[in-house]
């Protein structure tokens, strides 16, 4: 049975300002106690196996054990909700321990402000985290769609999305785009208020209710967490990638993750991206939808994807919408 109602925490940091400033903000705040501080990773693991936190905060740069290290083993031997604060100049760093399981992170400001600058951020992030059982996240991964699109796209999405309102589905958009349009787009469709959208960046926890949009002239693909969430990769585009996004590349990491849940849907598009991608999503046991040349501004990338023999339905984009929504609730 737990000790108390309060939320507790286990403060890691190898910094004694750190410590001290992070254990005052947290110590003030109703409903929050803080059981103990480490000042490396090594007194950090030992103490979250005995005390059993509801929350951890870290850093990464420790001696003994780093951020990471401590994330892998911490997962493995006593799974932990995770908020790490950590410097966005180092937001590579924040990504990668994202990816290793940690639930969110606070970005440090800068020496002169102080952590107090964050002060309203880390208590609301440490409240959310303890909501989070990470044993279980792999069962509260919401039901992710891919959606590969291209010539007349963009409007097809938008009434994808709009259909869905309400929906407790994860999206993610390969949607051929130049740079700098994507974010546009995905602002655009954010204010229609059906879900929440934006542009993907590395190491976006898939959630439900959410729609990412592959950046244009880079590429998004679905990894795992060493916790079981799902997350976002974002990379730049490589020489030999024909696509920048790439519904193939999209739809391959999804089969790869989800297997005989993954679900892909090929919307108008010139081309045949998505094509590679679909029969990955079909080997897995999953299945493949395509718009029909009744609805599509360009037909391309849907037969292409038919033509390999991948698809299961091919529907106009209205019954398209439909049947999603239905598969959805």
């Amino acid at each position: 049975m737990k000790r108390d109602a309060r939320i507790s925490v286990l403060v890691v940091d190898d910094s004694a300002a750190n410590r001290r400033a992070i254990t005052q903000i947290l110590s003030e705040a109703p409903g929050i106690t803080v059981l103990d501080r480490a000042a490396d990773g090594q007194e950090g693991l030992k103490k979250a196996q005995e005390l059993k936190p509801d929350v951890i905060t870290l850093d990464l740069e420790m001696p003994k054990l780093d951020g990471f290290a401590f994330l892998r083993l911490l997962m493995t031997r006593c799974p932990t909700p995770v908020v790490v604060i950590s410097s966005w100049a180092h937001r590579s760093d924040v990504f990668k321990a994202l990816e290793l399981g940690a639930y969110d992170f606070v970005a440090k400001p800068e020496k002169a402000r102080g952590l107090d600058a964050v002060k309203a951020e880390l208590v609301e992030k440490v409240r959310a985290a303890r909501m989070v059982k990470r044993e279980d996240a792999a069962a509260e991964t919401p039901p992710v769609v891919l959606i590969g699109a291209s010539t007349g796209g963009p409007p097809a999405v938008t009434r994808l999305v709009e259909s869905l309102k309400g929906s407790k589905a994860s999206l993610l958009v390969s949607q051929h785009m130049p740079p700098r349009f994507t974010q546009a787009f995905a602002e655009r469709l954010d204010k229609l208020g059906a879900m929440q959208v934006r542009e993907a960046a590395d190491g976006d926890r898939v959630k439900p209710g959410q729609v990412l949009i592959a950046p244009g002239g880079g590429q998004l693909e679905l990894v795992q967490g060493s916790n079981g969430a799902l997350l976002a990769k974002v990379r730049e585009k490589r020489p030999d990638d024909r696509f920048a996004p790439s519904a193939d590349l999209l739809f391959e990491s999804g089969a790869k993750l989800l297997g005989a849940k993954s679900l892909a849907l090929v919307l108008t598009g010139m081309g045949n991206d998505g094509a590679r991608g679909a029969k990955a999503v079909k080997a897995a046991g999953g299945e493949v939808w395509a718009e029909s040349e009744q609805s599509a501004v360009v037909f391309g990338m849907p037969q292409a994807a038919i033509a390999a023999g991948a698809v299961s339905k091919v529907l106009p984009l209205t019954e398209l919408c439909s049947e999603l929504s239905r598969r959805l609730k």
